[in-house]
């Protein structure tokens, strides 16, 4: 702009820059695949470093790798993660080394009834998105009682239906129920003498979680309940983690969802490892998904600058300085990486760019030894998919703050002055001045 190259020129010209560094992205990324299990965890340890749970990255980032495996699924021959399959709960106490992975679901409940068993085995599921108490009159209803023996006819006839709901899960074949609504008090203490574990209140989310991970269908009507809508889990326990009661639904057969506990000896700790975890999830599945990973430290940045500037030298016209600036902001990464470690940033960048010239493109830089390095070797990769999209959204927030930009200059330029009206738009008749 100070060199008075209009907005629109600079904005092509980034479009281009854009669209050659998606394809240089993709030329310089390495193949990945869901079986390649440690370059998914150096992806995760990378993502994993320079946050408050790095001291234990190498135990979380089996974790996550782990419950992305579990749950990916495969579709016209790629991988597909759906990041809402994996639960991160987190609970304060014990050490981060406590923290693991649950196949299965962890439901933040517990038990309805003190006299249902605390644990059960071979766990037959049932989901049921209804309650299990006696519905209310649609229509406003009154009961005009004279006898004490109507009365005690009206209450038999609710325990009757109490009883019989309890009867379609008992003849399911369920021994843990699961419910999203409200259970009956008198439902709690029947289905405790039948030694059936119930929960109430779940939310919806979980619910689905469940159905994913013990393979149960929700239902919705109870008396249609058979014993093909029920999940299995090898065991349902209920467990007691920092004074809080939780109900562990563990060992399901081939889980598409399960869960990952976190724990941390204060609340600090613990946030900081849930973020660590969310980001390794999220840097796992990106990888699978996407099947490409490059280097980290820099070197992709400083890799794509120096291509860049060649092909700036091919363009013609002033888009080919637009070009050669947005080359220039990319090198801002490998800068801010030499800076944060103390390093000189200018000295770093001038060995870097020359180690690339010289055709050692995964050299970056070793941020904790303070030195230039092999990314590769050194275990740091990313997903491409991170770069690409970190390109595509500068671009495109700097093409629309440059078209902002056109459209006030021009504005400006045809406004008639600085703040004034256009000639014959504007003031009073004549004769209509102040008096």
């Amino acid at each position: 702009l100070d060199k008075n190259i209009h907005p629109t020129i600079i904005a092509r010209g980034y479009r281009m820059a854009a669209s050659k560094a998606d394809e240089i992205l993709r030329d310089i990324g390495k193949q990945v695949g869901i079986e390649d299990d440690k370059l998914l965890l150096e992806i995760a340890e990378t993502a994993m470093t320079g946050k408050g749970a790095e001291s234990s990255k190498d135990q979380l980032s089996k974790l996550a790798v782990n419950a992305i495996k579990q749950v990916a699924e495969k579709k016209d021959g790629s991988y597909e993660v759906d990041l809402d399959n994996i639960k991160v709960e987190k609970k304060q106490g014990g050490s981060v080394a406590d923290s693991e992975q649950i196949q299965g679901i962890i439901v933040d409940k517990e038990r309805v009834h003190s006299g249902m068993p605390r644990s059960l085995n071979k766990a037959k599921i049932a989901l049921l998105d209804s309650a299990m108490e006696i519905k209310e009159t649609e229509t406003d209803a009154k009961i005009q009682i004279t006898d004490p023996s109507q009365l005690e006819s009206f209450v038999a006839q609710e325990e009757k239906q109490i009883m019989k709901m309890v009867d379609y899960v008992v003849d399911s074949g369920a021994t843990v129920l699961f419910c999203q609504k409200g259970i009956d008090d008198l439902a709690q203490h029947f289905l405790s003498k039948k030694e059936i574990i119930a929960v109430r209140r779940v939310k919806k989310s979980d619910m689905e979680k469940l159905a994913k991970a013990t393979g149960a269908k929700i239902v919705s009507n109870l008396k249609e309940l058979e014993e093909s809508d029920l999940g299995y889990a090898a065991l349902v326990e209920e467990k007691k983690i920092s004074g809080d009661q939780m109900i562990f639904v563990s060992g399901c057969r081939n889980p598409k969802a399960v869960s990952i506990l976190v724990r941390g000896g204060t609340e600090h700790v613990v946030d900081e490892v849930e973020r660590a975890m969310h980001d390794a999830l999220g840097g796992v599945a990106a990888a699978i998904e996407n099947g490409k990973i490059v280097a980290g430290g820099g070197s992709p940045e400083i890799e794509l600058a120096r291509r860049l500037r060649e092909y700036a030298d091919t363009v013609g016209g002033r888009e080919q300085l637009a070009i050669t600036a947005f080359s220039d902001a990319v090198e801002v990464i490998p800068r801010t990486l030499a800076e944060s470690a103390g390093l000189d940033a200018i000295d770093m960048l001038v060995e870097l760019r020359a180690k690339h010239e010289a055709g050692e493109t995964d050299m970056g830089i070793m941020v904790m030894e303070g030195e230039i390095g092999d990314m590769w070797k050194a275990g740091v990769v990313e997903p491409l998919l991170i770069k690409t999209q970190a390109v595509k959204s500068a671009s495109e927030a700097t093409e629309m703050i440059l078209r902002i930009d056109d459209v006030i200059s021009t504005t400006h330029k045809g406004g008639g002055g600085e703040g004034g009206m256009p000639p014959g738009a504007g003031g009073m008749p004549p004769g209509m001045g102040m008096m």
